[in-house]
């Protein structure tokens, strides 16, 4: 098969990823799956898989000097090839997305318990782009910002992968959306559903009059004061990730700092590493089947150019998601 292929840790694309014509197919176990993929698509995980920064990255099965996986792909949608004998609820043609081990290729060996059937409707394009963001963005909207209708919720960085889901989750459970973005994107955060947009260039939601009952902050920068601020008495600031390029901690300061104030003010100060699951993707297909999200791609490229999708989403130019097809 086709496949992008990894040997190395790097911090760029271009150096550690490369297209080889003739990988050997995934020998799947009893109870796994394999998958003919037909997408997949680029999430922040992807580059810290691949560069294995922060550190701890490594220790979570990821390869201490060298990559295990084939390639950093995770999210992926496609259809099943061959199912493991122990194997229920799916068979060969089903079409599935959902993570895996290696998605940047033609063939991958997948687990059920990360599988669900893709969204009607959904091109193989559509559903890769969900998986990893669109479940991050449910949990952290659902689980730890627990939105009620009526409620005022700010979503920092709501153009980008998590952000675009997290706006219309959020919307779809009754909520007043404020986004923050640049100006440059403020359209794709409106055409989200967002009641209002904040170009943080030009204002700064944290000096302003409005509290916010719930923020999902997934842009990994603004000091725990400043959002508190922002904050109703009671309210919930939801942390998704940091990103200040610590190679030991990865900008985890601030959640730590987080989770050790939360038990000392009115606030619930949160943050929450996302569980990948079926019933999850369930939710999210039905989200979509119902017209209430829609994955906003904004660029497709061959497999060839994986390497072109990560550069681009590292470097912040992305308007929602990255994807890969195969």
């Amino acid at each position: 098969m086709r496949a992008i292929v990894q040997d190395e840790y790097g911090s760029a694309a271009e150096d550690v990823l490369r297209l080889e014509e003739a990988v050997a197919r995934p020998t799947i176990g009893e109870d796994e799956v394999l998958l003919r993929v037909a997408a997949a698509s680029v999430d922040r995980g992807t580059w810290h898989i691949m560069a294995g920064l922060p550190y701890p990255i490594r220790l979570a099965g990821f390869g201490l000097r060298a990559p295990k996986p084939l390639n950093p792909g995770r999210s992926v949608a496609g259809t099943v090839a061959a199912v493991g004998p122990a194997v229920t609820g799916f068979a060969v043609g089903d079409e599935v997305y959902g993570t895996c081990e290696g998605s940047f290729a033609q063939y991958a060996g997948a687990h059920p318990g990360k599988l669900a059937g893709r969204p009607a409707d959904l091109s193989f394009a559509q559903a890769a782009a969900m998986p990893i963001s669109g479940t991050t963005a449910l949990q952290a909207v659902r689980d730890q910002g627990r939105v009620e209708s009526g409620q005022h919720v700010l979503v920092v960085g709501a153009s980008g992968g998590v952000g675009t889901f997290a706006v219309q989750i959020a919307k779809a459970y009754g909520a007043t959306v404020t986004g923050v973005c640049s100006a440059g994107k403020a359209d794709l955060v409106r055409s989200l559903g967002a009641d209002h947009v904040i170009d943080y260039a030009q204002d700064d939601f944290t000096r302003g009059d409005q509290r916010y009952d719930v923020i999902v902050d997934t842009g990994g920068n603004r000091r725990l004061s400043d959002l508190r601020r922002a904050l109703t008495p009671r309210g919930r600031l939801v942390l998704v990730g940091g990103e200040t390029g610590g190679r030991l901690l990865g900008g985890s300061e601030r959640s730590i700092r987080a989770l050790a104030l939360s038990p000392l003010v009115r606030q619930k100060l949160a943050t929450f590493i996302a569980s990948e699951n079926a019933a999850d993707l369930v939710v999210l297909r039905e989200l979509a089947e119902a017209g209430h999200i829609t994955p906003a791609v904004d660029r497709t490229y061959p497999l060839a150019e994986t390497a072109a999708a990560i550069t681009r989403m590292q470097d912040g130019r992305a308007r929602g998601k990255l994807v890969v097809s195969v």
